[in-house]
């Protein structure tokens, strides 16, 4: 009990500056708020614990503390602590950002976007806390010693069996625990892929024409050509892998359940073409399965490595179907593929962390990953119906389209009025992606359109956000 002080409070890195300890302390703290490295709210040190830190007189730091907070630096109430006080800090002026590929830019009355419809998150404020405690509470008591050292690079075993089971169930992806890697999202996945893809002499991938950029230049990094696959109305058109036009493509790239950002479905025809090409040339195919639980008006699309387990890699991930945050996603690796990404992942990211792959694997055991999924894909349902209903009365012109699935929808535009559209929507306060930031360099523009994702807004800011939308339509 003597040594409580020892324990109470926050580390505290000060410069003392000035005359004697007491001045020069003060000094340090004014100077530490000023420059908003202790925010306000900051609780400090008791005066006891941080005279220790600093090897001065308790009373040297009791004094400083009683003048600053009669100064307004500093508060003090008793049970609370010292704490920084609050203060008022003038808005820095608000920056435009420069428009890339029709993203909106931020103008200067706007300040942050009171609303997003951009597309690619979920609703974050439907994670659902209560449930997840409750798994990470059972799973960490159940936990052997042995979880919380170095493991496995593939991930905890715990995990991949619930998974394994999962997406056979789920997505109909031929999967054994043996097979799948955990990764740190999506991204890192396709990381480790591209490495083993360049180490295996791998120098061209071909890409879908619309995509997210992020992907392409992360191949890019690794010395990998991506030629954009030719698109028309009924999808990507991936007959053309063996044509030859592509150049030496040793893999592709591929959204097939539910095509980002268009929105559509790959047809069996150009699912088996793909997979008929991967066969005849010993290429990869890396099937990203970012949203496929969230499916609405059609039968489930099945994951395309179930046709062929050997030339697909299937990723997932729960960035969509929980929260991104939580950094959880996995692949299902054809066997001759798995010692090698698991080498590269021990490279540079030995393990995932331990304590959200057993809350995961928990999640998912108990079945209350899939109460959640079903709850969240009726929650989506209806502001998908919301948002069609909303357009139709303010806008009867605009078609909408890639609704079946996912959680975004097109919004097709009146040629050359995509970047007037997102301009005059920063201007209410509404952040909106065109279909045109989505598209590869190399593809000549054809539509305008907004690609709307009606999954990011909380409950609380989506009647704003839809009506904010509705203000700019043509």
């Amino acid at each position: 009990m003597a040594d409580e002080w020892a324990t109470f409070g926050a580390d505290l890195h000060l410069e003392l500056r000035g005359h004697g300890l007491r001045d020069g302390l003060m000094n340090a703290l004014r100077e530490a708020v000023r420059s908003g490295r202790l925010a306000a709210g900051t609780r400090l040190p008791s005066s006891r614990s941080l005279a220790v830190d600093l090897g001065v007189a308790r009373n040297t730091v009791a004094d400083a503390y009683a003048e600053l907070v009669a100064e307004g630096w500093l508060t003090a109430r008793q049970g609370s602590g010292t704490r920084v006080a609050p203060r008022s800090v003038p808005r820095p002026a608000a920056r435009r950002a420069a428009p890339s590929g029709g993203a909106a830019a931020v103008t200067p009355a706007a300040g942050k976007p009171a609303y997003s419809l951009r597309p690619g998150t979920p609703d974050v404020g439907s994670f659902p806390r209560a449930e997840w405690l409750r798994a990470a509470r059972k799973a960490l008591m159940a936990a052997p010693h042995e979880a919380f050292g170095y493991g496995d690079p593939r991930g905890r075993i715990e995990l991949r069996t619930v998974l394994a089971e999962y997406l056979a169930r789920a997505r109909g992806v031929h999967a054994r625990p043996e097979r799948i890697v955990v990764c740190s999202g999506f991204v890192h996945g396709l990381m480790l892929m591209g490495q083993v893809m360049r180490d295996r002499g791998v120098r061209e991938m071909a890409v879908e024409s619309y995509g997210l950029d992020v992907h392409w230049d992360l191949l890019g990094r690794q010395g990998i050509r991506m030629p954009a696959l030719p698109f028309d109305e009924r999808g990507t058109r991936t007959e053309e892998l063996g044509s030859g036009a592509l150049g030496e493509v040793g893999g592709v790239l591929m959204t097939p359940a539910h095509q980002f950002p268009t929105g559509g479905a790959l047809r069996p025809d150009r699912r088996a073409a793909a997979v008929d090409w991967a066969r005849a040339s010993g290429g990869l195919i890396l099937e990203d399965d970012y949203d496929g639980e969230f499916r609405y008006d059609r039968q489930p699309v099945g994951a395309l490595q179930g046709l062929d387990p050997e030339r697909v890699v299937y990723l997932g991930t729960a960035s969509k179907s929980l929260a991104p945050g939580l950094r959880l996603a996995w692949m299902v690796l054809p066997e001759h593929l798995v010692d090698e990404v698991a080498a590269a992942k021990g490279v540079v990211d030995w393990m995932s962390g331990v304590t959200d792959q057993l809350t995961f694997a928990e999640f998912l055991a108990s079945g209350a990953y899939d109460r959640h999924v079903r709850a969240m894909r009726l929650r989506y349902r209806r502001r998908r119906d919301q948002l069609v209903a909303a357009v139709a009365g303010s806008s009867p012109g605009t078609r909408v389209s890639g609704i079946a699935a996912g959680l975004h929808a097109v919004l097709e535009l009146p040629e050359g009025t995509e970047e007037s559209v997102i301009r005059a929507a920063a201007f209410q306060g509404l952040a909106l992606d065109g279909i045109n930031r989505f598209r590869h360099e190399t593809v000549p523009r054809t539509r305008d359109a907004l690609v709307v994702g009606y999954g990011t807004p909380t409950d609380s800011a989506w009647s704003g956000a839809l009506d904010a939308l509705c203000r700019v339509l043509p």
